[in-house]
């Protein structure tokens, strides 16, 4: 375009479309580096596959080619020349070679203890080689595994050896696979010094051992997993619960244990006013034992909190577990929960210790329903001996609902028998006020959800756990068939009511009674829970008998009552609660004494 003056207009780029322009080339450009980055990983990924095979293969073809009597790893049964683990390097690459022989006890000629007794059941050897690459930058996600079995040339001879059955079960009696197992037996010669894993039964099963009384230590571990295993007597265990195995000739010893999940008890020493208490000792144990006569437990630690008043125990075996203070600076005003602490497998159980200043002579009391086992909100606990006279209320426990009868409708629980809304496929009619799946002719219906009216708590809560009854549903319902979500708001009538699970998002659901309750619902006032109910066999249905919402407000621990300054000798205890029978009854006072009271309705 000719302008005047002679000037020639020119069209160019915007900033815009360059910035337009650069954004589009810079996409194409990362999209396809990450292409070429994920084919170059692939190509190295399969490449280290390829060399572990090779030198799984090539591990193995040395074991083929070795005398019978020599396949067998150094320590183990059956002994040979092999290592149990090896670092080899091929092509400048390191690999890890792990070395696994077992005696196999073939049935066709009979079993060790079956009929017909294979008195000697070392039939033929089974090898596996596992290989591992140790210098990789990418290493596959598994490691490359082969194995084949070797026989002798000879007919079997009898033997005067004996066989050791392992099984490891979790807390539930489940079977745990891939379980590591280690053998040791410094008495026998060459010594005995083997490590196997259980195999997709639970099972290691060590034939062809030598007879020996009370020496074959076992010790089982998995990785995230508790630890269990015998004990061999010295020191202050004279007399194991779980001794070291006794092998006997031509004979099966059977033994298990039992591993499971680990979990953790984040600890917090505060005051009533939820004031950290920082640098308090704590003596922590569990009821397990390792010998007995005197008796030894497996878990006995002392522990201090932080300058925060924090602690976590970690890595705990499921057990129940107490607390009790190391030193005379504080004394315990009560717990939230109520001691003891029954921690399930994989669970994570907060635990908090309300402390008060030291007196000589205290008394803590936790009352408690004598069904239900939760601690009891609003129960006047009054102490005497002779003028001296004072009366203490317990602090929040728990809120239960145990009848739904009256039906749907109601927003606000004012009535203890209705609630907020269902989907039409529960029936809340049953005797005495329980819910099931609602039944149409024979059947009942597969599935169905009820949400509980909104519940005042008075005041900004923490909740700790959620619990029901009954415990267990009928089998033929199926995994789950009950279960829960809970949704919280610090306003009663909120825009919109969010439920959720365990793991505090709407994707999960409390499946087990007294589950730890999410801590995103802290510092909530109202409360509502979600009911859902299933069934795999329309034959059967899940039932819900009572439900309840064990919680604390500020740092008052649920259920308790706690008197200082106190003298010694002897007090009349009187409990009451409106709806349960009272509870007449004495406490000698000596020192730091506590009392679990339980109340009958």
């Amino acid at each position: 375009m000719q302008l005047e003056g002679g000037y020639t207009q020119q069209k160019g780029f915007t900033l815009i479309e360059v910035v337009v322009g650069i954004a589009l080339f810079a996409m194409f450009a990362v999209g396809v580096y990450s292409a070429v980055s994920y084919i170059l990983q692939s190509s190295y990924v399969s490449r280290v596959q390829f060399q572990q095979i090779e030198v799984a293969n090539e591990q193995l073809e040395l074991a083929r080619n070795l005398p019978y009597e020599q396949v067998g790893v150094v320590g183990g049964i059956p002994s040979g020349v092999l290592p149990q683990s090896k670092t080899i390097t091929k092509s400048g690459t390191k690999f890890l070679v792990k070395n696994y022989v077992r005696n196999i006890d073939d049935p066709f000629d009979g079993t060790l203890g079956g009929s017909p007794n294979d008195t000697s059941p070392a039939d033929y050897k089974k090898v596996q080689i596992e290989v591992t690459c140790l210098s990789c930058t990418i290493a596959p996600k598994n490691p490359a595994i082969v194995s084949t079995t070797i026989a002798p040339k000879a007919l079997e001879s009898a033997s005067n050896n004996g066989a050791l059955f392992v099984t490891v079960f979790d807390a539930a009696g489940g079977v745990i696979a891939g379980a590591t197992v280690h053998v040791t037996n410094p008495t026998l010669a060459p010594a005995l010094d083997l490590i196997d894993v259980t195999d997709a039964s639970g099972k290691l099963q060590l034939l062809d051992l030598p007879p020996a009384t009370e020496s074959y230590h076992l010790e089982v571990t998995k990785t995230g997993y508790s630890t269990d295993a015998t004990v061999t007597p010295g020191g202050a265990i004279t007399n194991p619960v779980h001794p070291d195995a006794t092998v006997a000739a031509q004979t099966v010893t059977n033994i298990s244990f039992n591993i499971d999940k680990v979990g953790s008890i984040p600890i917090t020493s505060m005051n009533e006013l939820c004031v950290p208490k920082s640098n308090v000792g704590f003596n922590v144990k569990g009821e397990k034992l390792i010998g007995k006569d005197p008796n030894v437990l497996k878990f006995d630690q002392t522990i201090t909190t932080n300058a925060a008043g924090q602690y976590s125990l970690n890595n705990l075996e499921w057990d129940t577990y107490t607390f009790s203070l190391s030193g005379t600076t504080y004394d315990i005003a009560g717990t939230i929960p109520t001691l003891p602490i029954t921690l399930a497998p994989g669970a994570t159980q907060n635990f908090s210790a309300v402390l008060a200043s030291h007196t000589t002579n205290n008394l803590l009391i936790t009352v408690k329903d004598n069904g239900t086992k939760l601690p009891l909100t609003g129960a006047t606990v009054t102490i005497t001996k002779g003028s001296y006279s004072v009366q203490v209320i317990t602090g929040n426990g728990y809120v239960r609902q145990t009848d739904w009868s009256g039906g749907s409708g109601q927003a606000a629980y004012m009535d203890e028998t209705k609630y907020f809304s269902q989907d039409s496929n529960i029936s809340d009619s049953g005797t005495p006020g329980d819910l099931f799946l609602k039944k149409i002719g024979n059947n009942y219906l597969w599935s169905g959800e009820l949400i509980s009216s909104t519940i005042d708590f008075g005041s900004a809560s923490n909740f700790t756990n959620i619990e029901w009854i009954p415990l267990a549903q009928p089998p033929q319902t199926g995994a789950d068939s009950l279960k829960f979500q809970i949704a919280t708001s610090v306003i009663a009538d909120p825009p919109q009511w969010i439920f959720l699970g365990p793991d505090g998002t709407p994707n999960t659901y409390y499946t087990a009674s007294n589950t730890n309750i999410n801590i995103a619902h802290d510092n909530s006032r109202y409360l509502r829970y979600k009911v859902f109910m299933n069934t795999a066999n329309n034959k059967y249905t899940p039932q819900l008998s009572e439900v309840a919402i064990s919680f604390t407000s500020g740092c008052t621990p649920p259920g308790q009552a706690f008197f200082s300054g106190l003298s010694t000798g002897t007090y009349d205890v009187t409990v009451s609660l409106q709806g349960y029978q009272d509870i007449i009854t004495q406490v000698d006072i000596n020192g730091t004494t506590t009392a679990e009271l339980s109340m009958a309705p």
